[in-house]
């Protein structure tokens, strides 16, 4: 676990200070957890949507809401308890950032480029379904993006490349 304490949500409420789902689920912060944070606790979603957060229950216990800064709003419960939302509960990485940077999203758009052409090329040979992308073509991506930037890493050998693909060796 990385010597992190593992609880119940409700329980990290009681003690945390930051708090960022990435469960892709929905309402995992609720309106107990809320009640049950510190002064000052901070919440953001990086998972899915803006449906991790029970925003409803937030504003529903707010009696004060305002903009601090861009990207955050401040929430005032009874009692005088602020919580502070990011990016409106929205994927905190697109909405208070810039989005996906272009050296990521040009490797995620050479992926689907080299798919469609893949499906294309070999698509009397394949039959309808979902595949996964081809190993030799996310590694050609990788290898471009690598090249593009002038950096070298090495290269397995074969010996290597056996060892990685096998559980008979070191065991």
């Amino acid at each position: 676990m990385d010597g992190f304490r593992v609880m119940p949500l409700i329980e990290a409420a009681k003690t945390g200070d930051i708090f960022i789902t990435v469960t892709g689920g929905l309402n995992i912060i609720d309106r107990d957890h809320m009640l049950a944070m510190k002064d000052g606790a901070i919440l953001a979603n990086s998972g899915h949507f803006n449906a991790e957060i029970n925003i409803p229950a937030l504003e529903s216990l707010a009696v004060e809401k305002k903009q601090i800064r861009s990207f955050v709003e401040q929430y005032t419960l009874d009692g005088g308890k602020n919580l502070y939302l990011l990016g409106e509960g929205r994927l905190i990485n697109l909405t208070a950032a810039e989005g996906h940077p272009a050296s990521v999203m040009d490797m995620s758009f050479a992926n689907q480029a080299l798919c469609a052409e893949h499906m294309v090329m070999k698509g009397k040979e394949l039959e309808p379904k979902v595949y996964p992308v081809p190993e030799e073509l996310d590694k050609e991506v990788g290898r471009l993006k690598l090249n593009a930037m002038g950096i070298t890493i090495d290269t397995l050998t074969p010996e290597q490349k056996r060892y990685q693909e096998s559980w008979e060796m070191g065991t």
